[in-house]
């Protein structure tokens, strides 16, 4: 993996990078199509797949003991190479690419994720089509403004015809499909790629061969339309027929509609074996918006008593927002990581800047690229860069670094908790380890820590999205601080924000308990949701928020 040479020109080197998000529903493919990009980057010499099936290796960004074992991503995980499209000229792009949880109970990770990237893969199981996890993830990249590429993985098993597809993509979420390439055969005979001119014209008929496992690249033969004809017969002609339908109906790619997030470019592909996997890359690297201007959190401009930039576009003075803060990546080390989105202007290891949300200098002296788990000592980073930033302790997601005037970016968005449990270590001669490891998960944002005087800090409760959360804080609390713990359920169901002043009169209500969250915010939990709106009539007065992201 290469480094760019320091103080090179930012804005210059913005236009180079590509960041981009991996999101799907849970098996959808997306460790798998994760490592399949970094093989046609020549980046790793064999691609891996998540189980380790024969012959093939595990993934490099499914690192985790957890994720191993169950065979799904369950932390978001950075990779970051260069990669040259095939008749490309001049310096190649700098490919920052972010696997996520599929899973929904770690949708909060992944929704962090989405506020560092420019631009999404959404992956669709071309069996199942538009799953429930999809369907929200296409939702909020919509909402966000993120341009989405839509690829279709797992052509090369049976599923739903392609036109079938397009349609549930339209009917579902309002978007259109703009096919870039299109499958030759059905799913499960996977033999090719029609690929798409600008004017939903077919140019060139790319067929596969397959290789042992689909470990290494596919070769790849090229034909023209009328060679195709004569070497696939009648897959060629149901193909060159359901591009005609679509182009009808004016699924024609224009780079401006994907940029507002009304069209989607489509691919179809097989990541296991290999399919299609450049054509990703090199949709991305023609199509997929640069770094952009990010502008500061409305809240706190509002409030500045001094000057506060408004925003910062990727030529100005350097600053980065942390998104995400995880430990334990690598027993070697027993440190913790700050990846951090660089904004704007150039990172240099060793920099002092500000931390924007404290005030304080922050020393940048151990910064890292990271390829899954294996890390390398970064000098300089750009606009789109993903960086880490080693032994932060005072950052947490959602925080802004910067140099020269001040900046604050908007705060990640926190979702409500919809499951509810006490920790405790099993061992009380274990402790001090307890809140330590404690104090360290909460920082990485993995469950959301509430406590009261009444419960004490020996068995505060957890909160959190979905209850796999759980299990990972228990797993690596063992792995990383050897605590065996023990959750114990809390008659709880629903979540709300409240003050200082309802408080005490919320208090003496019966079925519910008030907390305070980590972050100060005072935060009551009820038994269920008739219980809230019973107390929500009786006492109109009382300052009850609904716990949504910003």
């Amino acid at each position: 993996m290469s480094e760019s040479t320091p103080h090179n020109d930012p804005a210059s080197e913005a236009t180079r990078r590509r960041t981009f998000a991996v999101i799907a529903h849970p098996d959808a493919g997306k460790s798998t199509l994760t490592e399949a990009l970094a093989l046609h980057a020549h980046v790793i010499s064999e691609a891996g797949a998540v189980h380790g099936k024969a012959g093939r290796k595990a993934t490099v960004s499914d690192w985790m003991e957890m994720e191993k074992d169950r065979g799904i991503s369950i932390a978001s995980s950075a990779l970051q190479f260069e990669y040259a499209p095939a008749g490309h000229e001049g310096e190649p792009y700098m490919i920052n690419l972010v696997d996520t949880p599929g899973h929904s109970d770690f949708s909060e990770d992944t929704y962090r994720v989405l506020t560092a990237v420019d631009a999404a893969v959404m992956l669709i199981d071309g069996a199942k089509g538009l799953e429930p996890q999809t369907l929200k993830l296409f939702r909020v990249c919509k909402a966000r403004g993120l341009p989405i590429v839509t690829v279709v993985n797992k052509w090369d098993r049976p599923g739903k015809s392609p036109l079938e597809l397009m349609d549930e993509i339209v009917a579902e979420i309002g978007l259109q499909p703009t096919p870039l390439f299109w499958p030759v055969g059905e799913a499960g005979d996977f033999r090719g790629l029609a690929r798409l001119d600008t004017d939903g014209e077919i140019e060139e008929y790319i067929h596969f061969i397959r290789t042992a496992g689909g470990s290494t690249i596919a070769p790849e033969e090229h034909f023209t339309p009328d060679e195709a004809a004569e070497k696939e017969d009648v897959a060629w002609e149901t193909a060159v027929e359901e591009v005609e339908l679509m182009t009808a109906d004016g699924a024609v790619h224009d780079r401006d509609l994907f940029l507002d997030c009304t069209t989607s470019p489509v691919i179809f592909a097989s990541a296991m074996l290999n399919f299609g996997v450049h054509q990703i890359l090199d949709a991305l690297c023609e199509l997929a918006p640069g770094p952009a201007a990010r502008h500061t959190d409305p809240k706190v401009l509002a409030s500045a008593s001094s000057a506060v930039d408004e925003s910062r576009a990727p030529g100005d003075d350097f600053s980065g927002v942390v998104f995400k803060v995880q430990a334990g990546m690598d027993r070697n080390h027993r440190d913790s990581l700050a990846f951090m989105r660089v904004v704007s202007g150039e990172f240099s290891r060793g920099m002092q800047v500000t931390h924007a949300q404290s005030g304080r200098s922050f020393s940048t002296k151990y910064a890292l690229t990271v390829f899954g788990r294996t890390r390398s000592t970064v000098e300089a980073a750009y606009p789109g860069d993903i960086v880490g930033l080693v032994n932060a302790g005072s950052l947490a997601p959602g925080d802004t670094i910067y140099e020269g005037r001040k900046v604050q970016f908007p705060p990640m968005p926190q979702f409500a908790p919809e499951h509810f449990r006490t920790l405790r270590a099993k061992s009380l001669g274990k402790y001090k380890q307890f809140r330590k490891a404690l104090e360290q998960l909460d920082s990485e944002g993995v469950v959301q820590v509430l406590k009261n005087d009444a419960r004490g800090d020996a068995a505060p409760v957890m909160a959190a999205v979905g209850p796999m959360q759980f299990e990972v804080m228990q797993a690596r609390m063992l792995a990383e601080y050897n605590v065996e713990t023990v959750t114990d359920a809390v008659p709880y169901t629903v979540a709300r924000r409240t003050d200082a002043a309802t408080v005490p009169e919320l208090a003496k209500q019966r079925g519910v308990e008030v907390f305070t969250r980590t972050d100060g915010e005072l935060i009551a939990l009820f038994g269920d949701k008739w219980r809230l709106q019973f107390i929500e009539k009786e006492h109109p007065e009382f300052t009850l928020e609904a716990l949504v992201a910003d």
